[in-house]
């Protein structure tokens, strides 16, 4: 787990910090990208956003706006500017062609969160 500075400011709740370094990691493994590597480790807006979304399902399932509006995160915009935050702390990096506005828009969290959530239940009713 990433430990945050608490000199810095922040706008958010901790956990929404902590869960952006999670959803870094899930990014750069899902993508096989190097950690390492500030090259080749990179993760864009977009690509963050997936794992945000797919982390948030697999942690909190239908709890997820709920997790999120708790923490002071109520679009994928507010995502963005945890991580500019980030940056400006110098927690994270960025390449010259990252803009807050590669959160914006990119998902609504009831759509994507909320009304197209399907709960698998093929395990549950399997014949052992």
């Amino acid at each position: 787990m990433t430990t945050l500075r608490k000199s810095t400011r922040r706008t958010f709740h901790p956990s929404a910090y902590e869960f952006v370094f999670s959803a870094l990691r899930h990014a750069q493994d899902r993508l096989g990208r190097d950690r390492q590597n500030q090259d080749t480790g990179h993760v864009s807006g977009p690509e963050l956003l997936e794992s945000v979304r797919d982390l948030a399902l697999q942690h909190f399932g239908l709890m997820a706006m709920s997790v999120f509006s708790e923490w002071g995160v109520r679009s994928t915009g507010d995502f963005g500017k945890i991580v500019f935050e980030l940056i400006e702390a110098g927690e994270m990096r960025k390449t010259d062609e990252d803009r807050l506005e590669d959160f914006v828009g990119v998902y609504d969290f009831r759509e994507a969160l909320y009304d197209k959530y399907e709960i698998d239940t093929r395990r549950a009713f399997q014949r052992g």
